[in-house]
C-alpha cells in the first residue's frame, strides 16, 4: 500500500520538479528504513514537507469479522479481492469462519474445504482465530486440531506482541486455566515489546463473572501493558473500555446481519490497523467502498447459509410501530417483538428496532425496515442511558419500568397480520 502511495507521489513531485528546475529527479525506497525523496527544493516549494509516513517500526494489518452464523451469499469472497487490493501485511481473524454445528467428518471438510480456498486466495498470510462456529463440539475441537494444530497462539512482528485467544477452550465463553497459564508465560517473555493485540472471538468481558470464564485471570496477566483486544462474534460494532484500554467488538466480514447501518452498528467491514509508534491507528473500511480501477468485483461463488436462505424467503409484511408512555413519544427505545420465527423454532427475538424522536419504528427481521411474518408475538422494551440500540448483550439498566425489559414480564402483545401493519404501544 505505502509503495503505491509512494511511487504516485513521487511521479507529480518529479513532474513540479521537472517543471520548476529541468534538473533530474530520482526517488529511492529501501527495505530497511525509511524511504526517501531525492527532489531539488529551493527557498519555496509546493509540497509540505518530505517527511514520509514510513517509519521503519510502522507497519499495517487487517482484521476480519465473523463471516458465518448464518452468512450471506458473495461477501467474504469478494472481500477476499478487496483485501489484496488494499495489500496488509498480513490478516488476522476473530472467528466463525464456518458455519459448524455438525457432528459430521464430512460436512466439516466440506466447510473447511470452502473456506481455506478463499483464504488462499489473499496475497498476505492469514492467521485463524477459533469462535463457536468452528470449535462446536468435540469432534469440530479434534477436526481442528487435525487440520490445523493450535487453537491458541502467539507471534511478535516489529517488537508487537499478537495473541489469538480461544474463547471456545473446554466449553462455551471460557478459557481455561492451562490456556490462562500458556499465556502469562507468552506474557512475561515478552513484557518489552511497545504493544500487545489480542483477537478473541466472544467479548468474554461482557460476562457476568469473570472469575468462572476465564477473562479476569487473562486480565491479571496483561496488567501493566499497552494492549487492544478485537473480538467478533456479536455481528454488531461496539467499543469497549476497560482499566484503559480500548475493546474493538467488530460487525460482520459476510455473517448473518440485518445491515441496518452505522445506528446499530450492523455493516460488513474490516479493521484496518495502522501500527504507529505510539500504537495502533484504527480505521474502519466498508467493504462497499473497496472497488478496483474498473469498479467492477469478481463473481465468486460463494453461496449464503442453507439457513439465512431459508428465512430469507419467509413472507415478511411492513411493521410500524408506535411507542408512547402516559400518551408521549418514547424516543430512543428498542421495541423487539418475541415469538417463533418458523412453526419448529424456539421462541427467540423475531424483529426489533430503534424508536425515533416521534416514538416509531420500522421493524427489521433479516433486513433494515423488511416487516415481520404474520403471527402472535409477546414484546419487550428497552431503553439505555444513551437512547442507543440494545441487544441483551452487554446487561444494564433500562430507564423505563423494569417489568418492560423481558417479554415475559411486559404484559405486551403485538398482532401481525398480512399486508401493511401499524402497532401502537402504550406504557403505563
Amino acid at each position: 500500500m505505502n509503495r503505491v502511495i509512494i511511487g504516485a507521489a513521487v511521479v507529480a513531485l518529479l513532474g513540479v520538479a521537472v517543471a520548476f528546475s529541468r534538473q533530474p529527479t530520482t526517488a529511492t525506497e529501501s527495505r530497511d528504513g525509511p524511504s526517501a525523496i531525492q527532489i531539488a527544493s529551493g527557498d519555496k516549494n509546493p509540497w509540505t514537507n518530505l517527511k514520509l509516513n514510513n517509519g521503519a517500526e510502522q507497519f499495517q494489518f487487517a482484521v476480519i469479522s465473523d463471516r458465518t452464523g448464518g452468512h450471506r451469499a458473495n461477501v467474504f469472497a469478494k472481500a477476499v479481492h478487496q483485501i489484496n487490493l488494499l495489500q496488509p501485511e498480513f490478516v488476522v481473524s476473530v472467528g466463525d469462519l464456518i458455519e459448524g454445528y455438525t457432528l459430521k467428518p464430512e460436512v466439516m471438510k466440506k466447510e473447511w474445504d470452502e473456506f481455506d480456498s478463499f483464504a488462499k486466495k489473499l496475497e498476505m498470510p492469514f492467521f485463524y482465530v477459533p469462535g463457536n462456529h468452528d470449535l462446536t463440539n468435540k469432534a469440530m475441537i479434534e477436526y481442528w486440531g487435525g487440520r490445523y494444530g493450535k487453537t491458541y497462539y502467539h507471534f511478535v512482528y516489529k517488537n508487537t506482541l499478537f495473541l489469538a485467544v480461544n474463547s471456545e477452550d473446554g466449553k462455551g465463553a471460557h478459557i481455561s486455566p492451562e490456556q490462562n497459564e500458556s499465556m502469562r508465560k507468552v506474557l512475561e517473555e515478552n513484557k518489552n515489546v511497545r504493544w500487545t493485540t489480542i483477537f478473541v472471538h466472544k467479548p468474554l468481558w461482557t460476562a457476568k463473572d469473570l472469575d468462572a470464564n476465564g477473562w479476569a485471570g487473562f486480565e491479571k496477566s496483561l496488567e501493566g501493558r499497552k494492549y487492544t483486544v478485537f473480538c467478533g462474534h456479536v455481528h454488531r460494532y461496539q467499543k469497549f473500555v476497560r482499566n484503559g484500554m480500548n475493546h474493538y467488538q467488530l460487525a460482520t466480514t459476510g455473517g448473518g446481519s440485518k445491515l441496518r447501518g452505522l445506528t446499530y452498528g450492523e455493516f460488513d467491514h474490516l479493521a484496518w490497523i495502522t501500527m504507529k509508534q505510539d500504537g495502533p491507528l484504527i480505521a474502519n473500511v466498508m467493504l462497499d467502498g473497496i472497488l478496483p480501477e474498473n469498479l467492477k468485483l469478481p463473481e465468486t461463488g460463494e453461496l449464503g447459509s442453507p439457513t439465512y436462505e431459508l428465512i430469507d424467503k419467509i413472507p415478511l409484511h411492513p411493521t410500524t410501530v408506535t411507542l408512547t408512555k402516559n400518551g408521549q413519544p418514547v424516543a430512543g427505545a428498542t421495541v423487539t417483538l418475541h415469538g417463533k420465527l418458523i412453526a419448529t423454532a424456539k421462541e427467540r427475538n423475531v424483529a426489533d428496532g430503534l424508536t425515533d424522536s416521534e416514538g416509531r419504528v420500522v421493524l427489521s427481521t433479516v433486513k433494515s425496515g423488511d416487516g415481520v411474518p404474520a403471527g402472535e408475538y409477546r414484546v419487550s422494551v428497552f431503553q439505555t442511558k444513551t437512547g442507543g440500540y440494545y441487544d441483551g448483550e452487554v446487561g444494564e439498566k433500562s430507564q423505563l419500568p423494569e417489568k418492560y425489559a423481558s417479554h415475559e414480564t411486559s404484559g405486551l402483545v403485538a398482532r401481525v397480520v398480512a399486508g401493511r401493519n401499524s402497532i401502537e404501544i402504550e406504557l403505563k
